[in-house]
């Protein structure tokens, strides 16, 4: 028989699944809040004729993902709707067309980055409600009898 009662492992094991709920919001919440705060730093608008959050500094993902969809009409306009692999080298336009396609891949990551933070926050909340529920379990299971009874 094991040394240590179940109801003590479960205990354990509930704390340790609350520590890393509790490690996952954190990161999630410090990950979000760094995003923000890096493309707040970069000072973009959103296009006053995006679809969404025309003249909005870009903080969060929505306009993030607004302004990177106004830069792809953008882009499609100057290269007559061919997309930069399409077209010539020699296109005057190439150039411009490249910096939108980077751009716009840019702000589609951070919007990734946004998703990945919030889902890190979240499954930590779970964690932390499966831990809660683990340690209730480990105090409601009754310790078993010692050797010498048997």
């Amino acid at each position: 028989m094991p040394s240590q009662p179940r109801s003590g492992l479960v205990s354990v094991l509930g704390l340790l699944v609350i520590i890393a709920g509790v490690v996952l919001v954190a990161a999630g919440i410090v990950t979000y809040a760094t995003v923000s705060s890096t493309l707040a730093d970069q000072k973009i608008t959103v296009s006053a004729d995006a679809a969404h959050f025309g003249g909005q500094q870009v903080t969060q993902p929505w306009q993030a993902y607004a302004q990177a969809n106004a830069i792809a009409k953008h882009a499609d306009a100057i290269a007559g709707g061919r997309t930069y692999a399409e077209l010539a080298q020699n296109d005057p336009n190439r150039q411009t067309v490249m910096n939108a396609s980077f751009l716009q891949a840019s702000l589609f990551t951070s919007v990734v980055a946004f998703g990945v933070a919030l889902l890190a926050a979240g499954l930590g909340i779970v964690f932390l409600f499966v831990g809660v529920a683990l340690r209730r379990l480990g105090a409601a299971v009754p310790a078993p009898l010692s050797e010498d009874v048997y």
